[in-house]
């Protein structure tokens, strides 16, 4: 069982940045260090979309629309993961949600349908 706690999030200005973390208590640190880890996010009305993905081995994959702006990143010391967001936009508001032990098939992260966070809310408005 992993239990993921997202934190960061908040009421941002365009052209800001932020950078959310996603912490695993309580899961040992070879358990974490062996997992993939996503980012999604999911706005009202919309289906959650995949944001970044890094791999055990700290390969990291982005959706094409954050691509440049978006990093993702582990400390596999802290059981976090990282999601360091640059150059804010308004449609960037969302509800970001962490993801743990994905798999990967032809290059592409899919989400373990169990392992959640509750997510934690982003909000980009001048």
């Amino acid at each position: 069982q992993v239990h993921l706690v997202e934190s960061g999030g908040g009421l941002m200005q365009p052209g800001e940045s932020l950078t959310l973390s996603c912490v695993a208590p309580g899961t040992p640190g070879s358990i974490f260090s062996s997992n993939a880890m996503g980012w999604y996010r999911q706005t009202p009305g919309k289906e959650r979309e995949f944001v970044a993905s890094i791999s055990k081995r700290g390969i990291t994959n982005y959706a094409d629309s954050v691509k440049g702006r978006f990093t993702i990143s582990r400390d596999n010391a802290k059981n976090t993961v990282y999601l360091q967001i640059h150059s804010l936009k308004p449609e960037d508001t969302a509800v970001y949600y962490c993801n743990a032990d994905g798999t990967y098939s032809s290059g592409t992260y899919y989400p373990n349908l169990v392992y959640w966070g509750r997510g934690t809310q982003v909000t980009v408005s001048s």
